[in-house]
């Protein structure tokens, strides 16, 4: 799968979706932080990546249909420092085997996963 991570990440977040074989890149790579929401939502879709990020605004359905995007992983954690962070994410790379990120919006909370079309 492709996917963008967002500046509020750690890189490493990249890396390990790297190392498990995914193509990831990340707004600071790509000289793109600081952009609007709206213009990180476009290029992930002409790029086809699938967005990664802690910006909960990226949950609202009204202004991001995940039918209209490659797909949108929403990390709203209580805790957000780099070490749980990552944590979360390497748990989160276990389903990608068995659930589609595909047009659709993950919430992903430190104890559930509620997917959305």
């Amino acid at each position: 799968m492709r996917f963008k991570v967002d500046e509020n990440l750690p890189v490493e977040a990249a890396e390990r979706l790297r190392q498990a074989g995914h193509d990831a890149t990340t707004v600071a790579e790509q000289r793109l932080s600081g952009a609007t929401d709206a213009s990180l939502a476009a290029l992930c879709q002409r790029e086809r990546r699938i967005l990664v990020t802690l910006d909960t605004d990226f949950a609202n359905i009204r202004n991001y249909p995940p039918e209209q995007y490659p797909g949108i992983i929403v990390l709203a954690l209580t805790r957000q420092d780099k070490a749980h962070v990552l944590d979360v994410t390497a748990r989160l790379m276990q389903l990608f085997a068995t659930e589609a990120v595909e047009h659709r919006l993950w919430v992903v909370e430190e104890g559930r996963v509620r997917i959305r079309e």
